[in-house]
């Protein structure tokens, strides 16, 4: 195995060698990357035709390539300065004969909301700027014991896109405007933006995101990708910058749907820290491939809402396509032309500003003597103060939030 390891990066050396001479292929493509699944990456580390530290290196030159320079995607916000070292330690524990399972070497970006303790966590705010928390989030150690490679932390629509009554998805005042990979100028969605278009354009083999109401879902949509909201307390939210108690959930944004049972079963588990996953205890699976079903459609009934028809003819035709594809797999789609006639939408608003108010003071209590911040009303005061905060946005959820009672 190490003379086979040895003799492909002595292989990999000379393409370089000679790739920088002609100004053509980058490493990335070199190691045929290009939308790479979880079972092909690891398949080829089995063969001892690639390892972790070439495939983390090509997607940290993919990262500079065209997400820094290039197009400028701006979904990336960190990398992990510990990337490649992690990587040689996995590789090396391959060689000694150790596999940590289906995640073992496989690269992954994570939503600038999750704690890591080796990068910041900002959600995308300035005054969150360079606070690292003391400990990793419960699924990110789940993640590292997985044998997984943090390489980096990727830009959102700002506090997870609770800030202003309109905003633009995908853009935070500490990392800016996140674009679409197909065209630059159109919205990327959030509020995981960033982990969307990473996934879309091949910065990484998976991704993580998190969604109160839409912000998994929504991106990986609008970026061509499979995106996945876990029932609520199948994944731990301790660690997590929050928005909602009730519906908050970390989830995956993948480019298979395979590639996301893989990570579903992997971060599953009871944590102490978040009392909604002990429901989860008795129905937990380590692994959600056993489920796949290529009949799955079969026989199912899918509600087709048809109110938003009629606004955009090519948005029409995809969507009727879409139908046509469905009843071919065999589902009975049921017209539906309205949904309810009461309007929830201002409770369901009240609750989520109660329980921002309360998240976000438990996690701010959280990062100990550290906080930047130590409370949504300081955070409220520092946005007042602070003229440039409210020249895009004016901030209001914010305000809102802080000026509520209690639980």
């Amino acid at each position: 195995m190490k003379t086979t390891l040895l003799f492909y990066s002595t292989l990999i050396f000379l393409f370089l060698s000679a790739c920088s001479q002609s100004g053509k292929d980058s490493l990335y493509e070199l190691l045929e990357l290009e939308e790479i699944t979880v079972d092909q990456l690891q398949e080829r580390y089995e063969n001892g035709n690639l390892t972790a530290s070439q495939v983390t290196r090509a997607y940290l030159d993919r990262i500079e390539d065209i997400d820094r320079n290039g197009p400028g995607l701006n979904a990336i916000f960190a990398v992990n300065p510990n990337a490649l070292e992690i990587a040689d330690s996995l590789d090396q524990e391959r060689q000694d004969g150790t596999v940590r399972g289906p995640l073992h070497g496989v690269p992954i970006i994570l939503k600038d909301n999750i704690d890591t303790y080796d990068m910041p966590t900002t959600a995308g705010s300035r005054f969150m700027e360079g606070s690292v928390p003391p400990e990793d989030a419960f699924i990110i150690k789940k993640l590292r014991n997985a044998g997984a490679i943090i390489l980096a932390k990727a830009n959102l629509s700002e506090w997870a896109n609770f800030h202003s009554s309109f905003s633009s998805s995908g853009w935070s005042g500490l990392g800016g405007q996140v674009n679409n990979p197909y065209d630059i100028t159109r919205n990327p969605c959030g509020s995981s933006s960033g982990p969307g278009v990473a996934a879309s354009a091949n910065l990484s083999t998976l991704t993580i995101g998190t969604e109160t109401n839409g912000s998994i879902v929504c991106p990986s949509n609008a970026n061509g990708i499979v995106g996945l909201k876990p029932t609520v307390g199948l994944w731990s939210r301790s660690g997590i910058i929050p928005i909602s108690h009730t519906t908050d959930s970390a989830g995956p944004m993948v480019r298979t749907v395979r590639d996301a049972a893989i990570l579903l079963g992997a971060l599953t588990g009871v944590d102490p820290d978040d009392d909604k996953t002990a429901a989860s205890e008795e129905h937990i699976h380590e692994d959600y491939t056993q489920f796949l079903n290529e009949d799955g459609l079969e026989g199912k009934r899918i509600g087709f809402y048809t109110q938003p028809m009629g606004n955009h003819f090519r948005v029409d035709t995809l969507m009727n396509q879409t139908i046509a594809k469905l009843e071919e797999l065999g589902a009975e789609v049921i017209e539906i032309d309205q949904i309810s006639e009461t309007n929830i939408g201002g409770d369901a608003f009240q609750v989520l500003l109660y329980e921002f108010k309360d998240g976000l003071n438990k996690y701010f209590e959280s990062l100990g003597d550290d906080a930047p911040v130590s409370s949504i009303e300081e955070l409220a005061e520092l946005t007042r103060n602070n003229p440039e905060e409210t020249e895009q946005f004016d901030r209001d959820l914010i305000l809102m939030a802080a000026e509520k009672g209690d639980l």
